[in-house]
């Protein structure tokens, strides 16, 4: 009986566990589902709830006032965003990775999932996190039980053909540029050759400075929803 339990264990023959909640940390249904949402005391993931405001929230593609957005305005605000978050949590430790969901329903618009290397690296970044503020909007972060995120991700989405676009149930993660992704993460692989090949020798700090308070570059954003990129602590 056990092992039948364990083998069901967060899936849909799970009549107890809720399998949407096991697998990407978030479930439609939200309090008000039928089955457990087991949260986890200790994980090296993260989930930030709706953290990234994309400037198409209403109509994919859209602005508030209803003008058609430049495609590359729109992934220049989200990497402005992405890279900001990356150097405010990398202080806490090693990032194995960063997801930002592209979907559209509101138990998944805008999460934020950032799993860290070590479970204590995780737990520092959380105590450091509640209470604090980002561009203006309180940070709401817990554990999350998402550790394979190969079981989280929509395959159709990355094979671009999701019937469900952006309401599906699964994570539609949003990517970043090459050259941001090797400058963000190279780091950590020069650090892993060296270490290899000299274990002995310290790591070298991470030296990307944080900026806070940076505004978007050459890109004209005109009604696109400005970024203040800056992390604050709670406010009085």
């Amino acid at each position: 009986m056990a092992e039948h339990l364990a083998s069901i264990f967060g899936t849909e023959k799970d009549r107890v566990n809720c399998p949407f909640y096991f697998k990407i940390g978030a479930c439609r249904h939200g309090d008000r589902c039928s089955r457990l949402h087991n949260r986890p005391t200790v994980s090296p993931t993260l989930l930030l709830s709706n953290m990234y405001q994309r400037p198409d929230m209403i109509t994919p593609g859209v602005d508030a006032q209803g003008n058609p957005i430049d495609p590359r305005q729109i992934q220049e605000h989200f990497e402005e965003f992405y890279e900001d978050i990356f150097e405010e949590l990398s202080k806490f430790g090693e990032i194995e990775s960063l997801n930002v969901c592209d979907n559209l329903a509101d138990h998944m618009i805008g999460n934020v999932y950032v799993q860290f290397r070590e479970e204590d690296q995780a737990a520092t970044a959380l105590k450091a996190l509640q209470g604090r503020y980002y561009s203006g909007r309180p940070i709401i972060v817990d554990f999350s039980p998402v550790t394979d995120f190969r079981e989280a991700t929509c395959r159709q989405f990355e094979e671009h053909n999701c019937n469900r676009g952006g309401y599906c149930n699964f994570m539609h993660v949003k990517l970043i540029g090459r050259d941001l992704k090797r400058r963000l993460y190279g780091s950590y692989l020069r650090r892993r050759r060296r270490s290899r090949s000299r274990s002995r020798s310290p790591s070298p700090r991470y030296r990307r400075h944080y900026h806070s308070d940076r505004r978007g570059g050459s890109v004209d954003y005109h009604s696109l929803p400005a970024l203040s990129l800056s992390f604050t602590q709670t406010l009085a």
